[in-house]
């Protein structure tokens, strides 16, 4: 029988004691252990995904949370790039319910979908940079986004 090695409970083959909830998984000697997360909470390619996650939202989010500069870099990009995008998004909208019908309805909402499908596509694909902690940059938002990180 196993017993617990925090509170002396015996505990069987259960992974956590049912007492006090200790973990009893034993890492046999030579195994590699896991590592503590950083003075920061989370890993740093964690938290370069996260930038992403909801837009130009989480981006100022962590913009003003973390201090490291490849977070803050993701942070600014995510707020250039998505910022960006949505503000196409919104005139796109105005202009096709001013006027749609002079254009055609057809093209503004095709122009619409098209800037859909830009965002999603840049934020599937940045989120898996972030994630392989990779420095992707996007044209035009990583200037700017380097700019807002040296301030």
């Amino acid at each position: 029988m196993a017993f617990c090695a925090s509170c002396g409970q015996e505990v069987g083959c259960a992974s956590f004691c049912p007492k006090c909830g200790a973990n009893q998984v034993m890492v046999p000697a030579g195994a590699p252990v896991a590592v503590a997360p950083t003075s920061e909470g989370l890993a740093e390619n964690v938290a370069g995904l996260l930038c992403y996650l909801a837009g130009w939202i989480t981006g100022i989010i962590f913009l003003l949370i973390d201090k490291r500069p490849w977070v803050r870099f993701h942070a600014a990009q995510s707020i250039a790039v998505f910022g960006g995008l949505t503000v196409i998004q919104i005139a796109l909208s105005v202009m096709s319910s001013t006027i749609g019908g002079l254009l055609g309805f057809g093209l503004m909402s095709m122009l619409g979908l098209l800037v859909g499908l830009i965002t999603f596509i840049l934020w599937i694909l940045l989120m898996v940079k972030a994630y392989k902690h990779e420095t992707f940059k996007v044209p035009i938002a990583a200037g700017i986004a380097e700019s807002i990180v040296k301030k």
